[in-house]
């Protein structure tokens, strides 16, 4: 039996059928989001012949194949950004994947730190950057070989969906696999067309762009450079990010097709607001500690990758080859404190280093008839290595006259080649036989990590070394219909986290590299019901626990470092629910919900400024808010206009092992979006009106989990509201 594609037709409404939603939906959420989720249960099946949207959408994330998302066993959701980008300023991948349960995606209001996101618990510990999740974009990792990922490198003008991935089939792609994120930029297709848009909007944001797409003599392009500009919301926030993005899709024959991407990001001079302390986030949100003056906090990005991906049909078989490199550059000032750089073992307060990178990838897809069933299977290979040239300065210059000029880059103290290399063999099979469809797989990596050291001085001996961590993270899952209309699901797998660069560099602030730091280790558990409600509303239901043994925590802090080691095990526990429908004509909604319960299940001590204190088994897991949800409510009143309200909730968060600190208090928010579309021949305009945080709600939009200094809060922004025009020519 086979779930057809679900497309759900407009039709007026019919009597919602609220009760069990809303029993599903009473863990505390506030009424507006209840109501919401409530709204969406309402079924409609009647047809107009307008536009009909899927509710079944095509991934390839986790399956050896394209398949609908419905028929998989583990929970993925597909976002069509083609219909996110309406009304969204096309900045940061939060404004898309606000609704995908399980996954927190929190905008820091830092752009020198990126996006702060976890995936059922996993990353939320990382103090910039992402670690934990996997992130890829057209087939490149867009994470490095020791786990550490930035999200800043999407592209999301050009996207055409990205996938979300969680639960024990994430761990087929290996090391930090916690969860998945893949990006995939859109094919250029049909009539050459040419596109400008600009917007603008509170706190001195701008965002000019322009771009082509389309296929000329059988190539297709797709084209596009961006500026953003913004003061930021709190002082010293201030940023600039040009990107551009190239893409070309040839086909050098009727079987074969060769794409080709390039794409790059600069952002000189982010000036970086650093975390608040409790009191000062009382008394003003919108300000900084005086570090974060005194030392001109600021980072500088410069990123250009390019790659290229053939792929070759054999019969029904398919051959898939990639190859990509890059640079990147990255220049940091933070604030630790000039009188305690003095000793022989510090690095400085300015990370500098040249990261060069690249990769290898190759798999055969083959699909076999098997008795009576059907097998599909993929076995492939990766290959990834980063090389970083690291090097440390001080963040201050000691003048003739006596005292000290802050914020500068002064005497060296750390130069080194840090190499990370991954490989990395996979199988995946996956076999349909009557109401069963059975799913399988298994990757073996091997990650090798080595230090040169260049920086041997007295009192700072040579801390070279190498060190490689190896694992096989096998995976399983067992789909049955019980009807055409529903589907059941269960599945296991196991997973692990290597150390990343960044948490191996320090043992303590007395020695070097921490090279006996091991791997975390998971495994993790999924069951869960996919269903349509009639043909217009798709609802997902799942229930995971993960497991996990030598957790990475903090060892000891201080002195601006920050050691790691491995010191407990910890549990994760909740429920996701999903909502999508077409709710009557012209009205969509849809909403979902998150309960998790994350906590150490052994005790261990941690330092922290040369305090040693014991974090007791059942403290929960900083970072992670035990309940989120979201809704929305989209109505079209007529061809070429859509408004929509956005409702957000979140938890209270913990920021420290023990708990103890004052967490950022639970929020709700809601955002209003128009968009509007007209057609006058070759011509397409546009425009758009956002207003987020409509009820100008004070709130923490993330928190730098266990930050030493106390500096946990990073407050999001007031009430904001941005517009925006655009405009496109199709020759």
């Amino acid at each position: 039996m086979r779930a057809k594609q679900r497309t759900v037709p407009l039709a007026p409404p019919d009597t919602p059928r609220a009760g069990a939603l809303a029993q599903l939906l009473r863990f505390g959420v506030p009424g507006a989001l209840a109501g919401f989720a409530c709204v969406a249960g309402a079924q409609d099946a009647a047809t107009d012949g307008q536009a009909a949207v899927a509710l079944n959408p095509v991934v390839v994330t986790g399956s050896p194949v394209a398949t609908e998302s419905f028929e998989l066993p583990y929970s993925v959701d597909s976002v069509d950004m083609r219909a996110s980008q309406a009304g969204n300023l096309g900045v940061n991948a939060s404004e898309a994947l606000a609704g995908v349960p399980g996954l927190v995606i929190q905008n820091r209001q830092n752009y020198a730190q990126d996006l702060q996101i976890s995936i059922r618990g996993f990353g939320a510990r990382a103090a910039f950057g992402v670690r934990g999740v996997k992130l890829i974009a057209d087939g490149i990792p867009a994470t490095n070989p020791d786990g550490q990922g930035q999200a800043a490198t999407f592209n999301l003008d050009t996207a055409e969906r990205i996938e979300v991935l969680r639960g024990p089939f994430a761990t087929v792609y290996g090391n930090h696999a916690g969860g998945v994120i893949q990006l995939f930029s859109r094919k250029g297709e049909g009539d050459p067309r040419v596109r400008a848009s600009v917007l603008g909007g509170s706190w001195g944001t701008t965002k000019l762009g322009v771009g082509a797409e389309g296929e000329t003599n059988g190539v297709g392009f797709v084209l596009d450079a961006s500026r953003f500009d913004t003061d930021g919301y709190r002082d010293h926030s201030k940023t600039r990010r040009d990107q551009g993005f190239a893409k070309l899709t040839l086909n050098p024959d009727e079987d074969s097709t060769l794409t080709l991407v390039a794409n790059g990001l600069r952002q000189p001079d982010t000036e970086d607001p650093l975390g608040l302390t409790w009191e000062r986030y009382q008394r003003d949100p919108r300000s900084v500690e005086p570090e974060a003056l005194l030392y001109d906090t600021r980072k500088s990005i410069h990123h250009l990758q390019g790659g290229a991906t053939y792929a070759r049909r054999f019969g029904d078989d398919r051959l898939e080859l990639t190859a990509y490199t890059g640079r990147r550059r990255v220049t940091q000032y933070q604030s630790i404190p000039f009188d305690i750089q003095g000793g022989p073992r510090h690095a400085g307060g300015v990370i500098d280093f040249d990261r060069d990178f690249h990769g290898l990838g190759a798999r055969w897809i083959g699909h076999h008839a098997l008795g009576e069933g059907a097998l599909t299977f993929t076995a492939g290979v990766d290959y990834d290595q980063s090389e970083d040239d690291r090097r440390g300065f001080q963040n201050f210059i000691s003048l003739p006259s006596g005292g000290q000029l802050l914020g500068v880059k002064g005497m060296q103290r750390r130069d080194e080649i840090n190499t990370v290399t991954s490989l990395a063999p996979y199988l995946q099979l996956r076999f349909a036989h009557g109401p069963w469809e059975w799913s399988a797989g298994v990757r073996h990596s091997e990650v090798k990590f080595k230090v040169k050291d260049k920086y041997i001085v007295p009192g700072n001996p040579d801390d070279s070394g190498s060190l490689k961590y190896s694992r096989s993270t096998p995976t399983v899952g067992v789909t049955y219909a019980l009807s055409e209309a529903t589907r059941l699901y269960a599945s296991l797998g196991t997973g692990f986290e290597t150390p990343t660069l960044g948490e191996i560099a320090y043992q303590t602030p007395q020695t070097g590299f921490n090279f006996g730091l091991s791997p975390s280790r998971s495994k993790q558990a999924e069951v869960g019901v996919k269903t349509f409600v009639a043909d217009n509303t798709r609802l997902n239901l799942a229930v995971f626990a993960i497991r996990s043994t030598n957790e990475i925590v903090v060892a000891d802090s201080l002195g601006g470092r920050t050691s790691y080691q491995n010191a407990t095990e910890t549990s994760r526990e909740g429920v996701e629910l999903a909502i999508e429908s077409e709710l009557a004509r012209n009205w969509t909604a849809r909403a979902s919900l998150t309960w998790l319960e994350a906590e150490y299940d052994k005790a261990f001590e941690t330092r922290s400024r040369g305090v040693t204190t014991l974090i007791p088994a059942g403290k929960s897991i900083p970072g992670i808010p035990k309940l989120t949800a979201y809704a929305e409510l989209a109505w079209k009143p007529v061809a070429g206009i859509e408004v929509a309200g956005e409702a957000l909730y979140r938890g209270k968060v913990y920021v420290n092992d023990l708990n103890d600190k004052p967490a950022a208090p639970s929020h709700a928010l809601v955002n209003l979006r128009v968009s509007a579309e007209q057609q006058q021949g070759p011509w397409t305009f546009g425009q758009m009106l956002r207003v987020d945080n409509i009820f100008d709600r004070t709130h923490v939009g993330s928190v730098v989990v266990g930050d030493s200094n106390g500096r946990y809060y990073e407050p999001g922004p007031e009430r904001s509201l941005y517009a925006g025009v655009s405009a496109r020519y199709r020759f």
